[in-house]
């Protein structure tokens, strides 16, 4: 025999937009709907007195779960693949801005890391025209032009890694990196460490450029030592 709810609250919910985002309950992207409510106290199933608003809340297409709005905080499968991309190209082309393009193992790994990235047609010709670009776009990559021609950053007295490219570096990799695991931040500092030992040692201006992506990945400095070295020993 089922009893008879007397009093109780209910919540009269409104659509106020959609979207799709990263469900935390089904582990992937999922379209949700942004909803406010009003709750509403009710006597035998009949609403009565006002009791506030609630929400904005999320609301999954697929499990209907509610979530704060801070879950779009975490970027959807597809933007964070786009955004592990770029992290990728970024930190190349500061390391060929940084050791030059002169060494042909050091361009061959570069096109291979921003290859196996999700950039699958990128050619030594599209990164070599792209660092000359920036190189000369002074607002941009201040300093770096001795690099594409077989210099580093820090020619004639400049800063060693450039302002202008740490703060690209920066907004690269800042936003990634809350949503990378450990694992998955020393990776991707290790892939810029191949490139530039790629043709020996590390040069001081790819030291500087590397400290950079791995402060940017908030990797302490200690771990950043010890992963530069390791990268240095044959395995």
């Amino acid at each position: 025999m089922h009893k008879m709810c007397v009093m109780g609250v209910r919540t009269s919910w409104r659509t106020v937009a959609d979207g799709e985002f990263f469900c935390p309950d089904c582990g992937g992207d999922r379209n949700y709907l942004r909803r406010t409510g009003r709750r509403r106290l009710t006597l035998l199933g009949l609403p009565l007195l006002s009791r506030g608003a609630t929400g904005p809340v999320l609301e999954c297409s697929a499990c209907r779960g509610h979530f704060g709005p801070d879950a779009l905080d975490h970027p959807t499968t597809l933007r964070f693949s786009a955004m592990l991309r770029d992290a990728v190209h970024t930190v190349t082309l500061a390391l060929l801005a940084a050791g030059g393009t002169s060494s042909r193992a050091v361009r061959d790994t570069a096109v291979d890391t921003v290859r196996a990235a999700g950039f699958a047609d990128c050619s030594e010709d599209e990164l070599l025209t792209l660092l000359a670009a920036l190189a000369a776009d002074t607002g941009r990559l201040t300093g770096t032009y001795g690099a594409v021609t077989g210099g580093h950053c820090g020619h004639q007295g400049l800063d060693p890694c450039g302002t202008a490219l740490a703060i690209e570096l920066h907004e690269a990799l800042e936003p990634l990196a809350p949503h990378l695991a450990p694992a998955g931040r020393e990776s991707l500092l290790l892939q810029g460490a191949r490139i530039a030992l790629a043709d020996g040692s590390y040069t001081p201006a790819e030291r500087e450029v590397l400290s950079t992506v791995g402060g940017a990945l908030t990797l302490r400095p200690a771990e950043i030592n010890r992963l530069l070295a390791a990268a240095r020993t044959p395995s």
